[in-house]
């Protein structure tokens, strides 16, 4: 009856199927051993949620504190004329506010992001200071978008952490200028380097601070044009504190 009938080879796709069952439980186990948070493997790149941030720092106007917090779902950010701002920042130099893309996996972000969505219709949601600070102290590096939110992460905490843990702020913001290669992460730099200066200023790291303005220089020439490249105020910023370091610096070294 079954004269001239092959039957396919299927070993191969038992194997297969057999590979992906023992990798699934795998997977399992590791949930059930808290080693990794739960969240779907084939769903892991793209942004899933945004957040504006500001240091804490004194000299943030009052329109872009107010900000401080605000989350976003990525169709809202993609509107014409969307600001994270209910109006313009009042400072001559611009607070260094900065709206950073998460995919959130971990378990902190994952609550934000479910508030976001049932709170669709109203554009948004906003993060209280102590719950912008619960989510980057969420075990985020044991998820597995850990690589795909590290940098914003690190900036997040370092923005959070300026007038209670300035050292956790220098590293996180020299992680960022030095990590940030990607084309999402570029709206990120102008703030980092900014604030490093800031910051290694007030800790009396003049000699480190020079360097990151000239880095700062090197990276964004005059010359060239970008989105993502310094307003002319901060560029000025820049300069004005290279030119009290020039001339401090020989003077100490001397002395």
């Amino acid at each position: 009856m079954f004269d001239g009938f092959e039957f396919p080879d299927v070993t191969g796709y038992a194997v297969a199927i057999l590979g992906l069952l023992v990798l699934w439980q795998y997977y399992q186990l590791q949930i059930l051993s808290g080693r990794i948070l739960a969240v779907d493997i084939f769903d892991r790149s793209g942004t899933r949620m945004y957040i504006y941030v500001v240091p804490d720092d004194d000299h943030v106007c009052d329109v872009c504190e107010a900000a401080h917090g605000r989350v976003f779902l990525p169709s809202h950010v993609a509107k014409k004329h969307f600001s994270p701002l209910t109006g313009d920042c009042t400072r001559p130099t611009p607070c260094n506010g900065v709206l950073l893309g998460l995919y959130g996996a971990w378990l902190e972000a994952r609550g934000v992001l479910e508030n976001l969505r049932e709170n669709v219709k109203k554009g948004g949601i906003q993060l209280s200071a102590e719950e912008v600070r619960a989510l980057v102290n969420g075990q985020w590096e044991r998820c597995i978008s850990a690589e795909t939110d590290r940098v914003s992460v690190y900036l997040i905490e370092a923005m959070v952490s300026e007038r209670g843990s300035p050292e956790v702020s220098i590293e996180g913001y020299r992680y960022v200028v030095n990590e940030a290669k990607e084309v999402r992460h570029l709206m990120l730099l102008v703030p980092a380097y900014l604030r490093l200066v800031q910051l290694l200023l007030q800790a009396g790291e003049e000699a480190e601070a020079l360097e990151i303005i000239e880095q700062f220089e090197r990276r964004f020439p005059r010359s060239k044009r970008g989105s993502h490249f310094p307003l002319e105020p901060q560029r000025d910023f820049m300069t004005s504190k290279k030119s009290q370091l020039m001339k401090s610096l020989p003077l100490k070294m001397a002395a």
